[in-house]
């Protein structure tokens, strides 16, 4: 900790470079996206049948899960309570009854001794899917819309807000790449993470630019670069010691929380390390070229209108 404290990194000096990175790592994620042929959508974008089962004693979830991963159904959700269970999975209305001897089958080999009930079938056509797929993206249109409007007011400026959309633009569309790039599901689980992320990122570009507006009224004779650079190694350490702290729960998440739990973990991880990255390195580097070349033009005009009188 006492090694970040005295930090003067130059992070304006070499902003260049870290607008490579950026470039690279979301080509990247592009040409995963495209090499994968899309998303991976799971059964609440595709649709498909839900089952609910009964046993006569009780199951342990981990258990089933087991016995039906072995299995030809594919891809499947669960869900539990005391002996009851609801299994979602991505199968077409006449594959319901291939689907249900398979659950049957299954059961009836893990637990012979069980008697299992099926209490419904149901198909869950794409038409939800569809729903669901227009409300993810209302969610996030209109979550990007509070933030530019919110952070305009609060900078006195539509090029701060601009910046932060940009930087969190970044930040799911590469989050979104890597969860592409793993063949991980995208259901609502992941989009409830990605806007987690969002939120996550926003905040960290917040500490930031009110650092930084705070330096410009201390620090009004000194060059812009360099109030840009000291506000950043200012705030580094609570940005390591708060995204570090998240990232140890994300990761006990990733290993100890469960299956349930593994896509929105695995996203949690990525996701905090691209949001630092993208407000030291991407959103304040991005404030000081829009500021910069702002005043360089305002400053020959100025001159234009001196010469021509």
């Amino acid at each position: 900790m006492r090694f970040f404290k005295g930090t003067n990194i130059d992070f304006i000096g070499n902003r260049y470079k870290f607008f490579f990175i950026t470039v690279i790592t979301f080509l990247l994620c592009l040409g995963a996206y495209i090499y994968k042929g899309g998303p991976n959508y799971g059964i609440d974008f595709t649709g498909g049948v839900l089952m609910q089962i009964s046993f006569s004693d009780k199951v342990e979830m981990q258990g089933l899960r087991k016995a039906l991963e072995q299995t030809q159904i594919g891809s499947f959700e669960l869900q539990s309570s005391d002996n009851l269970f609801i299994i979602r999975a991505k199968q077409t209305s006449s594959d319901q009854e291939e689907f249900s001897t398979a659950v049957k089958d299954a059961a009836s080999q893990a637990f012979p001794q069980n008697k299992m009930t099926i209490e419904r079938v149901e198909y869950v056509g794409p038409t939800v899917g569809e729903y669901l797929s227009k409300q993810a993206l209302y969610a996030f249109f209109f979550s990007f819309l509070g933030m530019v409007i919110y952070i305009a007011f609060r900078f006195k400026s539509s090029l701060w807000g601009a910046s932060t959309i940009l930087g969190i633009i970044y930040v799911v569309a590469t989050v979104f790449g890597f969860t592409v790039m793993v063949g991980k599901e995208v259901d609502i689980t992941v989009i409830a993470a990605l806007l987690t992320v969002a939120g996550y990122s926003t905040n960290d570009v917040i500490v930031l630019f009110d650092r930084i507006r705070e330096n410009l009224k201390l620090m009004a004779k000194q060059d812009f670069a360099f109030i840009i650079n000291k506000s950043i190694n200012q705030i580094l350490l609570r940005s390591i010691v708060t995204t570090i702290t998240v990232f140890i729960v994300a990761c006990v998440l990733f290993f100890l929380g469960g299956e349930v739990l593994h896509t929105f973990a695995y996203i949690m991880i990525i996701g905090l390390v691209i949001a630092t990255y993208s407000s030291i390195f991407l959103c304040a580097p991005l404030i000081y070229e829009w500021e910069t070349r702002k005043r360089e033009r305002m400053k020959a005009a100025r001159m234009l209108l001196t010469g021509k009188k």
